[in-house]
């Protein structure tokens, strides 16, 4: 998440100054290449090299590690793009739709389970509240034993303390649109049991 934030804060710094990769480049002494990477995410830049850039700008390095380690208040996200997260990338891919958020007090997932993926047979128990909406398939959300079968367009909320499970009851795809309060901490790839809904 540090690498998009940089990678971020780098290209609108650079188109508010209007300034190619190149010219940055040639101004900064770092290559047209590197900027690439690191405006892509693809990289963190070394403290050398973020302050070549920063100097660039006439700024100091901490206007670009602040960002990194204090997050954004606004999180604008495009159809199709979210910061994903994996769990059995086979069956159950996550997206985040609020990762990057400073301080936040819930978190915004999209989930693609693929036919017959399930939570597993145990009761998960944790703090906090879930929102669930069946966005495209159908689902089975068993609280506390008694079941709920969602088709697309239902939702369901419920205190996360309570044992619950679910499972993708389509015969493809299904994908759920979950809201879970507090923010799980997803800044690393998460294992089978940390998974939302876990």
């Amino acid at each position: 998440m540090i690498k998009k934030l940089i990678g971020k804060k780098l290209k609108a710094t650079r188109l508010k100054n209007d300034m190619t990769i190149q010219e940055l480049a040639a101004a900064s002494n770092v290559s047209s290449n590197m900027i690439s990477r690191i405006e892509r995410g693809l990289t963190i830049p070394s403290v050398e090299i973020l302050v070549k850039l920063a100097g660039a700008f006439g700024m100091s390095i901490n206007y670009f590690v602040e960002e990194a380690e204090t997050g954004s208040t606004v999180i604008h996200t495009r159809r199709g793009e979210g910061e994903p997260i994996f769990f059995f990338e086979d069956k159950h891919q996550i997206t985040s739709l609020t990762q990057g958020l400073r301080d936040p007090g819930f978190a915004v997932f999209y989930d693609t389970l693929e036919a017959g993926c399930d939570s597993g047979q145990g009761g998960m128990v944790h703090t906090g509240e879930e929102f669930a909406l069946v966005v495209r398939g159908r689902m089975e959300f068993v609280i506390e034993e008694t079941s709920y079968i969602l088709e697309e367009g239902d939702s369901i909320v419920f205190k996360a303390s309570l044992p619950h499970r679910w499972k993708n009851l389509h015969d493809g795809k299904t994908l759920v649109l979950w809201v879970v309060s507090p923010a799980p901490d997803v800044a690393q790839p998460a294992r089978t049991d940390e998974a939302v809904g876990a």
